[in-house]
C-alpha cells in the first residue's frame, strides 16, 4: 500500500510570514500549527512541506540557510512527538533566474515527493494560504484546503467557491482527519 500525504506550504500557513523567513529567531509557528502536525501523524499521513523560496534567487539567503532552518523545525517539532518528513522547497524565481517545473502553481515539488516517498496523491491533500498552493494541489491531483491565514483572505478571491477553506491549518486538520476517521 502506498502513502497518503499532507503537503503544507510554509510561510503563511505553518509560521507567521514575515517576508523571506529563512533563520530559527525569525520563525513564529502560527496558533495550533504543531498540534495540526501531530493530528495528521496521529492520522497515518505523511507531512511533507513544499514552499517556494524566491529569497535564494533574489540572494537574500542561502539554499543551506533554509536547510538549516528546516532542520531546527524539525528538532522543535521532535519535541512534542512528531517530525516533517520532506521538506522541498524551490530556489527559483523567473525574474532572477531560469523558469522551472518546482515553483508553485507548478506541482513538481510535490512529483518529487511522491517519487521520494511512494505517495498516493489522490489519497493526498494539500493546505496552504495562497492561490499558486490551490492550483499546484489540483494539477497533481490532491485535495487542496486554502487556509485564511496569511495571504488566504485575500487569495480566496482568485478561486472558486468549489474550494475548501478553514481558518488556519488547526481547523484545516481537523477537515482532514475526520474525513479519514
Amino acid at each position: 500500500m502506498t502513502n497518503k500525504a499532507v503537503f503544507l506550504d510554509r510561510d503563511g500557513t505553518l509560521n507567521v510570514d514575515k517576508g523571506y523567513v529563512h533563520c530559527i529567531e525569525e520563525w513564529e509557528w502560527i496558533p495550533g500549527a504543531i498540534d495540526a502536525i501531530v493530528s495528521f501523524k496521529k492520522a497515518g499521513f505523511l507531512v511533507v512541506v513544499i514552499t517556494n523560496q524566491a529569497g535564494i534567487a533574489r540572494g537574500y539567503y542561502t539554499d543551506t540557510e533554509v536547510s538549516h532552518l528546516h532542520t531546527r523545525i524539525n528538532e522543535e517539532l521532535k519535541e512534542h512527538g512528531a517530525t516533517i518528513d520532506g521538506f522541498y522547497h524551490c530556489p527559483h524565481h523567473p525574474e532572477f533566474s531560469e523558469v522551472c517545473e518546482c515553483r508553485k502553481p507548478m506541482a513538481g515539488m510535490i512529483y518529487k515527493a511522491k517519487r521520494d516517498f511512494d505517495i498516493t496523491l489522490g489519497r493526498s491533500w494539500l493546505v496552504g494560504d495562497k492561490a499558486s498552493d490551490i492550483h499546484a494541489g489540483l494539477s497533481a491531483g490532491v485535495k487542496p484546503i486554502l487556509v485564511l491565514t496569511g495571504y488566504g483572505k485575500d487569495e480566496r478571491t482568485l478561486l472558486g467557491d468549489g474550494i475548501i477553506c478553514a481558518a488556519d491549518i488547526l481547523e484545516a486538520s481537523t477537515l482532514i482527519v475526520s474525513e479519514v476517521v
